[in-house]
């Protein structure tokens, strides 16, 4: 029985295949339970942030059949096989403990995927889906993060996606914010931390839209902005400059024809808008409409590239730490979790398909 991971990301895959297989948080454990019954998977758990989607699990045979597990993940008959990665053993570890750490992020060094993988981890191990392979797996996990930034400086002034996407903006304005009006959709972690950065930047005006108006007026509040409701966001934008969308909705929030009213009002001005939510939120199409500019989440990537040049001297420190309680955890395994060579390998004959993963 062996540990593994199957998992595309932002390296193998654009967003708007990525989001096809996103999972929502509170959807999590239900899909974990549907990975493990149909996968004859004997522990997993599941991953889903807007950069990845990850299935970490044991099994006694796993290629072959890494299609069909990501299939459960959507209704689309999409053959993902092209952008799918599978690591298995210490490579498998390997990979989660950079993952954790940050180090595979498209912003290296940052800290909010540490946050995704305990949450992904807790959803798991509440539902029954962890034994004790992957608890012990992102248990060390949790330890080589916390090595990682205790012994290196790869996190010292780490952005998150939501700080580069603020950085875009500036980019396009001049690197002067202060009499721009910016509007955030959504007020989850992401959407606060674009704020503090715009708040940092100069921004002048900034407008708060969020399902729960709340949650809204509550952000809103703390930096001197105003709130809207999210059923209003389309209007409100008729005053904004820049839009950075990063709701949790499994919907488009703006649909083109949306933005298009808008337009008439605003008198050519430009509006750029920074869609970093996966999902997307922001219909595709809405590029075609005149003085409108639209990044999503892969957009970014060209800021990112700078802003890791700072940090990869730090990589070979951690990958160093990496190796070493990898090598440590698969000690471990082979003296706790050994079978014999002869043990039976069952395998449910629906999964045995052939061909090769990415």
């Amino acid at each position: 029985m062996k540990i593994f991971v199957a998992g595309l990301s932002y390296k193998t895959t654009p967003v708007e295949l990525r989001e096809k297989l996103a999972v929502s948080r509170a959807r999590l454990q239900c899909c974990g339970c549907r990975l493990k019954l149909r996968g004859n998977l004997s522990e997993v758990v599941l991953l889903s942030t807007c950069n990845r989607v990850e299935i970490y699990g044991v099994s006694p045979w796993i290629h072959g059949r890494v299609q069909q597990l990501f299939q459960e993940l959507t209704s689309t008959d999409i053959d993902f096989t092209p952008y799918l990665y599978v690591k298995e053993g210490v490579e498998a570890a390997e990979h989660l403990f950079a993952v954790a750490g940050g180090l595979d992020s498209m912003v290296i060094g940052e800290t909010e995927i540490t946050g995704q993988v305990k949450a992904a981890y807790e959803a798991a191990k509440a539902a029954g889906l962890t034994g004790k392979k992957m608890n012990r797996l992102f248990q060390t996990a949790f330890a080589v993060v916390k090595a990682v930034r205790t012994n290196t400086g790869i996190g010292r002034g780490a952005t998150s996606v939501g700080s580069v996407a603020v950085e875009l903006a500036e980019k396009i304005f001049d690197l002067d914010l202060s009499s721009k009006t910016v509007m955030i959709l959504g007020a989850g972690k992401m959407g606060e931390a674009c704020v503090k950065h715009l708040a940092k930047r100069g921004a002048k005006t900034v407008l708060v839209a969020n399902r729960s108006m709340e949650r809204a007026e509550k952000l809103a509040a703390e930096f001197g902005g105003h709130a809207v409701r999210l059923e209003d966001s389309a209007v409100a934008m008729t005053g904004a400059d820049i839009l950075v969308s990063s709701t949790g909705s499994a919907d488009l929030i703006l649909r083109r024809e949306d933005v298009a009213k808008i337009l008439p009002a605003r008198r050519n001005r430009p509006l750029v808008i920074v869609d970093i939510a996966v999902p997307r939120d922001i219909d595709p199409a809405v590029a075609e409409l005149p003085n409108v500019f639209l990044y999503d989440i892969d957009d970014l990537e060209a800021v990112v590239r700078e802003n890791t040049k700072n940090r990869e001297a730090e990589l070979a420190l951690c990958h160093q730490i990496i190796a070493e309680h990898s090598a440590e955890l698969m000690e471990k395994f082979e003296a706790l979790f050994a079978q014999p060579a002869s043990e039976p390998v069952e395998v449910m004959p629906g999964w045995l398909f052939g061909g090769a993963t990415a």
